[in-house]
């Protein structure tokens, strides 16, 4: 009795536009491409999408945001720490930008496959592939008060019940405000691209 063909293995990795072929299981800095990151975040919505604007909140703009509150937070923050906190999202250009609640529910294995890509990201753009825990708490800080601030401006949580899930909010400088009005998407992907290449990426 012939055996039965065996199923081909599900694919797990993603063509670029670049032309890059990026393995989530394993991927390889050598995949990574600037351009291909811009290009992806720039069109992730934050919050799924339900935010107000007559463009998407992306992932892009978020980024850049973090950038700025932590050089407010450390105005002596080197190239290199400013570059982490751009990154800190960047493996949301392969597998989209998860909401915290759905996290979650689905547990570790996400997880994984989100510290296998940015650790991927980081070693292409010259970082530890794993950065300090004071790094980490440092990126944690900032992106929750981006996170506060776009809950209550973007996302229609009251400044009453947003510090139950982000933290109190510090004060901040005027210019932080520039990066509230969601962008339309060329002008995320383009000073995305910018600033990391500014920062040496």
């Amino acid at each position: 009795m012939p055996l039965a063909p065996q199923p081909k293995p599900a694919r797990a990795w993603q063509r670029m536009l670049s032309g890059r072929r990026l393995d989530l299981l394993d991927p390889s800095p050598l995949d990574v491409e600037l351009e291909d990151i811009a290009h992806g975040l720039a069109r992730v919505a934050r919050w799924n999408g339900q935010t107000a604007g007559p463009h998407i909140f992306s992932v892009a703009q978020h980024s850049l945001l973090v950038e700025a509150i932590g050089g407010h937070l450390e105005p002596a923050l080197p190239p290199p720490a400013r570059l982490a906190l751009l990154l800190h999202d960047a493996p949301e250009y392969v597998i989209g930008d998860m909401i915290s609640p759905f996290k979650a529910v689905i547990g570790d294995a996400y997880k994984a496959i989100e510290m296998r890509l940015l650790a991927a990201i980081h070693v292409r753009f010259g970082l530890p592939a794993e950065l300090s825990a004071a790094q980490t708490r440092f990126a944690k800080r900032a992106d929750r008060i981006a996170a506060f601030l776009e809950a209550t401006r973007l996302a229609g949580f009251s400044r009453e019940e947003a510090p139950k899930f982000f933290g109190r909010p510090v004060p901040l400088p005027p210019d932080i405000d520039g990066f509230l009005a969601p962008w339309p998407v060329e002008r995320s992907e383009k000073r995305y691209l910018a600033r990391v290449k500014a920062l040496g990426g």
